[in-house]
């Protein structure tokens, strides 16, 4: 329903309006209130400030539509001004639209043709406010997907990209907040949750700060994925810089005796990078999977609180860069053999 306003200080305007449009207000198409100057206008404004038109003369009694048209143009933005007046000249005319009018119809009004501006104007309001949508949607759509997605689907086809993917080489870091689920058994969910993103908060920016991007959640865990030069050495200053914010983090309370620390697996490798999931179903995760990402989670699963894992051949590369000690071997899930590794300490 378009909501109109008529200012107008002929009080009989009222009557042949709701005659002219009486079609159009009983199937709801529109909704028209009347205003006798624009000091009323204003009040009525300020109660239905979901206007969609104004239809305003400009000379009325106690304040004139012009004034009226520069009182609505800041505090009503979205809501157009079509000035109907006698005075059809052209200084008026431009006075009108340099205070913001969207159209100027003369007196006497040809009702047809003021109908066909009405919904020429109503269709640029209705696109106004479907772009703002769409303005608020994206940000929201930011919130969820990573900068990373948005880039691969950018200026493709919808349909082609869904299941497009690439090989690329990268690193791969899991960093799980250890002992987390001693806070979920003591406390209520609402500080669980808010305590768990101000954590993960911290590690994002970390993550940022070395151009790195969040590949996923994973209840108190995150996925990040560096890719480009310098990805390993970036990966593990990321990591190095969450174990030191995490480790001056104080104890969260004398009756858990929880203590944020995390522990981290990194590898660097081969793997495909793109939508996984269900094109049916419409539920796709944009992802990095291989054999290399699989080694990164397992190396997280068995550092120690604090520790940072790595596979001998990625640390060997930053022996010099790095302060390093071999941890030795050790059996991964579902890997044939032992691998060496190594803990990175500062």
């Amino acid at each position: 329903m378009a909501k109109i306003l008529v200012v107008d200080d002929e009080e009989d305007l009222e009557m042949l309006f709701r005659q002219k449009y009486r079609q159009k207000i009983r199937s709801g198409e529109y909704e028209m209130l009347f205003a006798l100057n624009g000091q009323l206008a204003l009040d009525t404004l300020r109660d239905n400030p979901d206007v969609d038109i104004i239809l305003s003369d400009i000379n009325m009694p106690v304040m004139d539509g012009l004034t009226l048209l520069s009182n609505t143009k800041e505090k009503n933005p979205l809501t157009k001004t079509i000035i109907i007046s006698a005075y059809g000249d052209m200084e008026n005319i431009r006075k009108a639209m340099n205070l913001g009018a969207f159209d100027f119809v003369t007196k006497p009004v040809d009702f047809q043709d003021l109908e066909i501006t009405m919904e020429k104007t109503l269709g640029y309001i209705n696109q106004v406010k479907g772009t703002l949508q769409a303005m608020r949607e994206n940000n929201i759509l930011k919130m969820y997907v990573d900068e990373t997605v948005l880039n691969f689907m950018g200026g493709k086809e919808i349909e082609a990209a869904l299941m497009e993917n690439v090989t690329i080489e990268a690193t791969v870091a899991f960093i799980d907040l250890v002992g987390f689920t001693k806070i979920s058994e003591t406390e209520d969910p609402n500080t669980v949750v808010g305590l768990l993103n101000e954590y993960f908060d911290l590690m994002v920016k970390e993550i940022i700060e070395e151009k790195g991007s969040v590949d996923k959640f994973i209840g108190d865990a995150v996925m990040a994925v560096f890719q480009g030069p310098g990805h390993t050495e970036r990966a593990i200053r990321a990591c190095l810089a969450i174990r030191e914010k995490m480790n001056v983090i104080p104890e969260y309370s004398e009756q858990t005796h929880f203590k944020p620390q995390v522990s981290i697996g990194i590898n660097s490798g081969e793997m495909v990078s793109g939508n996984i999931g269900s094109k049916s179903l419409k539920r796709l995760d944009y992802t990095v999977i291989g054999d290399a990402v699989n080694v990164a989670s397992r190396l997280q699963n068995a550092a120690s609180p604090s520790q940072i894992l790595i596979l001998d051949r990625c640390a060997e590369k930053f022996s010099g860069q790095f302060n390093m000690n071999a941890v030795g071997e050790l059996s991964l899930k579902n890997k044939a053999h032992p691998v060496r590794v190594f803990e990175i300490i500062a």
